[in-house]
């Protein structure tokens, strides 16, 4: 029996990669709700205020992959520098009076009754702009692998908006400079690059600490970390709250909408940065341990992607996608259970907001993208 075109389209989608995501993608908005249905202080007494917005960021997610995957990712080569720009451009409008703080960073634009984080479209832009200055002499047939000069150029496009949210977003600059790596390791570079990238990452990260270059807030958030216990009430709150909420859920929780921390509002930031607390206390170790291999099973078919993507610049893209993945996911999860510094980095489909969805989604459009061609190249 012959397929039809959208029979052949259908064949070429990663289903489990699409029910992964969308299955913690509606997850979160149940994790959300219940976090936010009590806290009138900030849903203005209607319980639902967040759930709803959470499905409508999730439904312009899911429009957003699609209709990636129906341009394709090569078409979206040429878009690429457009795209580029304009994430600079807002990422430099948060300093002007259009930007707004939030829990002591400054990355957010105000735009009427709802902000953007720009620096969620950097790790897209910053993906898609070094795979286009990795790839281009590579899948061109012109190197067998990414030159110096080529290197240089790569890390260029990665430098700029790495070092605009470096000046109050910490959390974000960890997470680019996470990709920055992926994509080294992922584009065959030699292995100097990655080791030179590094040190300098260290002695950066020294510099800054030893000359006081950090806000009080950040240096705060490193103390709790390295000793939670020398201020409770204090420093040390969330990330003590934080573990008393997924500590006190046990091995089957005590029931979507039935945690008591969640309830009390003991845990701050609980929709946000801490969404995986509440999966700790009303799912318990059962639950959040399901969201843990889901995140792994969204790891494991986007590395088959990268490593089955038939030219460099889908495994790049591929791979960047993997390192965002991967590090956002680990220090999320590693701050709510006290294993990492408190970073302000949400959960990949489960926290609330809309960039970060959005974001978050078009990085599957991406991969499925690179997929189809892959099954297109084979069935040809």
């Amino acid at each position: 029996m012959r397929l039809t075109a959208r029979d052949s389209l259908l064949r070429r989608v990663d289903w489990v990669l699409m029910g992964a995501a969308g299955a913690l993608s509606v997850l979160g908005c149940l994790l959300v709700w219940s976090a936010t249905r009590t806290r009138t202080g900030i849903t203005g007494g209607d319980p639902q205020y967040f759930l709803l917005r959470q499905v409508v960021n999730l439904a312009i997610g899911v429009a957003l992959a699609v209709g990636v995957m129906w341009l394709g990712h090569h078409r979206l080569r040429g878009f690429v520098p457009v795209f580029y720009v304009l994430t600079l451009v807002l990422m430099l409008l948060v300093f002007t009076p259009l930007g707004t703080e939030i829990n002591g960073q400054r990355a957010w634009l105000a735009i009427g009754d709802y902000t953007i984080q720009p620096g969620e479209f950097a790790k897209v832009a910053v993906i898609m702009g070094m795979a286009v200055i990795l790839a281009a002499r590579v899948d061109a047939g012109d190197n067998p692998y990414p030159g110096g000069k080529t290197m240089l150029q790569a890390l260029a496009i990665a430098a700029v908006p790495l070092c605009i949210v470096l000046v109050d977003d910490t959390g974000m600059a960890m997470v680019i400079a996470a990709i920055i790596l992926g994509i080294l390791f992922g584009s065959g570079a030699r292995i100097g690059w990655t080791l030179g990238l590094v040190a300098a990452g260290v002695a950066a990260a020294l510099a800054v600490w030893f000359l006081g270059l950090l806000d009080q807030y950040q240096i705060d958030r490193f103390a709790a970390f390295a000793d939670p216990s020398r201020d409770p009430s204090g420093v040390g709150y969330n990330t003590n709250q934080a573990r008393i909420a997924i500590g006190s859920g046990g091995l089957d929780g005590k029931g979507l909408f039935q945690g008591t921390q969640t309830t009390g509002q003991f845990v701050p930031e609980q929709h946000t940065d801490f969404i995986f607390t509440v999966a700790g206390e009303e799912l318990g170790f059962l639950g959040a341990g399901a969201i843990i291999v889901l995140l792994g099973v969204v790891l494991w078919r986007a590395l088959r992607i990268a490593r089955g993507a038939t030219e460099l610049y889908g495994t790049v893209i591929a791979t960047g996608i993997v390192a965002w993945f991967a590090f956002q996911s680990f220090e999320n999860i590693g701050m709510a259970m006290g294993i990492m510094p408190v970073a302000g980095i949400p959960l990949p489909f489960l926290s609330y907001g809309g960039t970060s969805m959005f974001a978050t989604w078009i990085a599957i459009g991406l991969l499925q993208s690179i997929r189809m061609k892959r099954a297109l190249s084979a069935s040809a």
